[in-house]
């Protein structure tokens, strides 16, 4: 079989062979997938992780509005909590810590659009993407819950950690904001992860996980004031379910078909239109 080649030449006009070894597309259907531990161990550690995620930002966005009350603290609240500053650095910063956990495990994915992204470029099957999804939801349920259950007083007031579409703003910008927001953070974790990438620049070290994380955090600061935020549609459903209000739900389909859309660009574009080039030189030169 002949090796692919790189897309730059010397200038004696020979390309060098390809260095690196893409893994083959993983199979649509893999049902001996379901006789091994592995699958259930990564189902588990996408549940846990999950909840843990949704705990920890949650809470946060909780105790911030809780600090920022004015009702509550009359002398400072502009300047109290964490800020929307604070927030996005939660998010961000639970990603990085979760991913660089479970990527050995699972991947890492701990949202339903990565998940999406990453079967529509055939990286995981379809029973291991639908088992990761159902793990997702219910561990965001989960998270949010023991979010209510310890914060019980604050959770109903200060609106549960609910993505909703802000005032002022029309269901298509939110779309907008959601298709955006999650194709930065597909593509960068398309990225983070490219063998290629991981071959050229093993002499730098650099975890997959930070560039990840840092992307969650740079859209939270982008669409927070949009729509709270989803990029994650675990997330959001979490949230909806234990809050379960009107609002909530009248806006949910925003925080499923912007990151599903996202996430699907994001795959094609990576995919097709990144990596597509090099496959086309390196089959040029086999038949050459």
């Amino acid at each position: 079989m002949a090796k692919d080649i790189e897309a730059s030449a010397p200038e004696g006009g020979e390309f060098s062979a390809k260095d690196y070894t893409d893994p083959p597309p993983a199979p649509l259907i893999d049902v001996e997938e379901l006789t091994k531990w592995s699958l259930y161990r990564a189902v588990i550690a996408e549940f846990i992780a999950t909840l843990l995620f949704l705990y920890i930002t949650v809470a946060t966005v909780i105790g911030y509005k809780h600090q920022s009350d004015a009702t509550v603290n009359t002398t400072d609240a502009a300047c109290s909590g964490v800020g929307i500053l604070g927030i996005a650095w939660a998010f961000g910063g639970m990603i990085f810590i979760l991913v660089y956990c479970t990527a050995g495990i699972s991947g890492g994915h701990i949202n339903p659009a990565v998940t999406f992204g990453l079967f529509l470029a055939r990286k995981v099957s379809l029973i291991r993407a639908v088992l990761y999804i159902v793990a997702q939801c219910l561990g965001a349920i989960c998270g949010v819950g023991l979010v209510k259950g310890f914060q019980s007083s604050y959770y109903v007031r200060y609106g549960g950690g609910a993505n909703e579409l802000s005032s002022g703003y029309s269901k298509g910008t939110g779309l907008g904001a959601e298709i955006i927001g999650t194709f930065v953070l597909v593509y960068t974790v398309f990225s983070a992860t490219d063998p290629k990438r991981s071959a050229r620049d093993s002499h730098v070290p650099v975890l997959a996980p930070l560039p990840i994380g840092f992307a969650v955090f740079m859209v939270h600061l982008a669409t927070i004031p949009i729509t709270g935020t989803g990029i994650n549609p675990a997330r959001s459903l979490g949230a909806a379910v234990i809050y379960n209000n009107d609002k909530a739900w009248d806006d949910q389909w925003i925080f499923w078909v912007g990151p599903l859309i996202g996430a699907a660009i994001a795959a094609a574009y990576h995919q097709y239109v990144l990596r597509a080039s090099a496959a086309k030189l390196g089959s040029y030169r086999s038949n050459a």
